[in-house]
């Protein structure tokens, strides 16, 4: 037996489950109500459902890199994707991951799916079992997913409709939807639900002949744009019962003027409301096929007598947009459409509920090893949730976010702060913004120049301010100089201006 937590006479077995670009009103468990989720929702009713789970940076690649390090984007040094990258290095050195650790001590450690962390260094090269699919958009090329379909006597991936709109320049623009002539079953989405049983199979072997535990990770890669689904999935949800989200209104009057590029250059405006409604009801399509592929993993982990030895993790890299505030994907633009995420945590035994605490994705890797018995290496940023969700916190948790972005097709720096009622964004290269959540929850008005609010205004940069400084985050330095913050150490607490 490897060095490991009890739970019960045996250490604990790990199954994560991670979605790209995934709108937490995409699910059942968050609010959707037309049946999207149903096996994401039954696993939510036995685990805790976090209501501000939020990820430190809303791009891929940076995300992944915490993910799997425990440490924050400015601190590892992959800032941006790299087929968009912008100078910042494009492979994860230097710096210690959770399954390294977790493989030294003698547990299986397994990817499936989507790794995007590195261009060229991929799974096998951090402990982990597991082919390397590079990137953005599904690799349907890759030879693989080829042999799979020739085995199953599949046809090619092929798509035989698109929806774009037009870039300003006039060209064709992104390729948002289209259908695939393909069933459900040839999908990319299927293939990696039936890798992961498959690697599920193997692992359950060594669990119950030598009781080796396994950490096995399951990366999908949508439901990221483009949606490409299968007649059934691309037309599975009525488009009139998608209500369009409130921040449609925006105007983009007051905010930085990247926000109103971005949204040119996704052809936001391109769409009726009556399309935009369909692009969104093909979004849930695509999260009802993902889904699915989870029902088949989970009801895996059940045959296999599994359900009691593991912990089950389910949640996404950052957001998408699809319309809100006019714009798509995501991009230099901190709102909670992109920022806030699922994160859904089962241990065997617990008592399911639901967590207002803040946590993000940094926290994951310090969980992981405390569920293995281990200490959480000492570079890492996050904190074990195991606590939390056990229910025997000391203390209550935070009540803020801090949240960090760098660029993608060009750099862009921005940082924000988020509370219960109040964002601060910083943007250097535009307008800061600050929001009232209660007043404005879709964060449409920015006040960051309405004197009214300025004591609030300024009780959140100097905490920002300080929270960076300790950090040694030195994007600080540029707030010393434009904000009234000044060269000193405060002390600031936020409880004032959340009540």
């Amino acid at each position: 037996m490897v060095a490991g937590r009890s739970w019960g006479n045996a250490p604990l077995n790990v199954l994560s489950i991670v979605t790209d670009q995934h709108r937490i009103d995409a699910l059942g468990c968050y609010g959707n109500r037309v049946g999207t989720s149903p096996n994401i929702d039954a696993l939510a009713d036995e685990s805790v459902v976090f209501d501000n789970a939020f990820t430190p940076t809303a791009i891929c690649t940076p995300a992944r890199a915490t993910m799997l390090t425990g440490i924050l984007p400015f601190r590892h040094k992959l800032l941006a994707n790299y087929e968009r990258n912008v100078g910042y290095p494009v492979e994860l050195t230097g710096v210690a991951t959770f399954s390294e650790t977790l493989r030294d001590a003698g547990y299986n450690c397994g990817l499936v799916g989507k790794w995007h962390v590195g261009q060229d260094l991929g799974p096998n090269a951090f402990g982990f079992d597991g082919t390397h699919f590079p990137g953005w958009g599904n690799p349907v090329r890759h030879p693989s997913y080829q042999a799979w379909l020739d085995e199953h006597h599949y046809g090619p991936h092929r798509r035989i409709s698109e929806i774009r709109g037009t870039f300003p320049n006039g060209e064709p623009g992104n390729l948002l939807a289209g259908v695939l002539d393909q069933p459900a079953g040839a999908t990319f989405e299927h293939f990696l639900g039936v890798q992961t049983v498959d690697q599920l199979n193997h692992y359950a072997k060594e669990w119950k002949r030598d009781r080796r535990p396994f950490h096995l990770s399951c990366h999908f890669f949508g439901p990221h744009l483009p949606y490409l689904l299968p007649p059934e999935d691309y037309d599975r949800f009525d488009p009139e019962h998608v209500t369009l989200p409130h921040s449609m209104a925006e105007t983009f009057a007051g905010k930085p003027v990247v926000q109103r590029h971005y949204s040119q250059h996704w052809s936001c405006d391109d769409f009726s409301p009556a399309e935009w409604q369909k692009l969104i009801a093909i979004y849930w399509g695509y999260t009802a096929l993902i889904d699915r592929q989870i029902g088949l993993v989970l009801s895996a982990l059940r045959d296999l007598e599994l359900w009691d030895d593991t912990a089950i993790f389910f949640t996404a890299d950052h957001g998408e947009f699809t319309g809100a505030h006019r714009l798509n994907d995501k991009g230099p633009a901190m709102y909670d459409d992109i920022y806030r995420i699922p994160l859904i945590i089962r241990l065997p035994g617990i008592t399911p509920t639901r967590s207002g605490e803040y946590v993000t994705l940094t926290d994951l890797p310090a969980t992981y090893l405390d569920l293995a018995g281990m200490t959480p290496l000492s570079v890492f940023d996050g904190r074990s949730l195991v606590p939390t969700v056990l229910g025997i916190a000391d203390e209550p948790g935070p009540r803020e976010v801090l949240a960090e972005f760098h660029g993608h097709h060009f750099p862009y720096p921005q940082r924000m702060l988020r509370t219960d009622n109040w964002k601060l964004v910083i943007n250097p290269a535009g307008v800061n913004e600050l929001y009232d959540l209660n007043a404005d929850p879709s964060e449409l008005t920015n006040l960051y120049g309405n004197r009214q609010v300025h004591e609030v205004r300024s009780t959140m940069e100097h905490a920002l301010y300080e929270r960076l400084r300790t950090r040694g985050d030195n994007f600080f330095h540029w707030m010393s100089s434009m904000s009234d913050v000044g060269e000193k150490t405060y002390d600031v607490s936020l409880s004032e201006v959340d009540t």
